[in-house]
This record gives C-alpha cells, structure tokens and sequence, in this order.
C-alpha cells in the first residue's frame, strides 16, 4: 500500500521553501548539499513526497535553522477524541507563493535594524488596515 502525502507534508514543505527563499538559496543549490536533483526538491517543498526525518535534520543544518522551525504549530490531521481539529495557518505558504512575498521577505531579511524592521511592520498593518476599510466599505 502506497502511503500518500498530507496537510502536515505541505507544511513542512512550504517552510523548507520559505526558508530557503529568505535565504537566497535557489532549488538546485539545496538538492546538490542534499545529493539530490532540484525536481526532488520541488516535491519536498510542494509536500508531493514526504521528508523524512534524517532529511529533515540535514535541511536543517544547510539552512541554518533549527528543527522546531518546521514542526512548530504543526498538528496531526487526527484530533485526539475530545479536542476540535485545528488547522496549520496558511497565510505564510499563500504570501510566499506569491513573487511580491518572496521579494518582500527578501529584502526585510537584510534589514538588521530593530527600529526600521519595526516602523516597516506598522506600516504594512496600517496599510493592510486601510484596505480592509476600503472592502467594506
């Protein structure tokens, strides 16, 4: 019997992409650390085949992160007997999905001073205020 991927696959995944984006990584750079062609890395970040958890831990050490950054706020597909099922929030994986996303978390990466990295989150949540304003409008 085949095992198939999941919601907890694509979720991995995306953040493997996300992170790897941030960090100016392309695709074909990951697959070579990792002995891997790109194709294999796009499935990994599309959750099309499963990471397991030995490379997991390599990707972990390429992309300088630790594992927590890929399993954070993951949760199974099967709610314990009791609890409501929570859903991973997809709002990351959407924006990152998108060319001004990735450019957007580009850039704010280099930005190392607290003070304007904090002035640039106002002013994206007042920007985004506004146009919430103007839909219901």
């Amino acid at each position: 019997m085949k095992k198939s991927t999941g919601s907890i696959d694509k979720e991995v995944g995306s953040r493997v992409r996300m992170r790897r984006v941030s960090i100016g990584m392309s695709q074909e750079k990951l697959g070579d650390m990792l002995g891997l062609t790109f194709q294999q890395v796009q499935k990994y970040e599309k959750g099309m085949n499963r990471i397991s958890v030995a490379r997991l831990i390599e990707i972990t050490k390429i992309l300088g992160v630790d594992v927590h950054f890929f399993l954070d706020g993951v949760t199974s597909t099967k709610p314990a007997p009791g609890f409501a099922e929570e859903s991973p929030p997809t709002y990351v994986a959407d924006m990152m999905a998108t060319p001004e996303g990735l450019q957007l978390v580009r850039h704010f990466a280099r930005i190392k001073n607290p003070k304007v990295r904090k002035s640039i989150v106002q002013l994206v949540a007042s920007v985004a205020a506004e146009d919430d304003t103007e839909r219901s409008s």
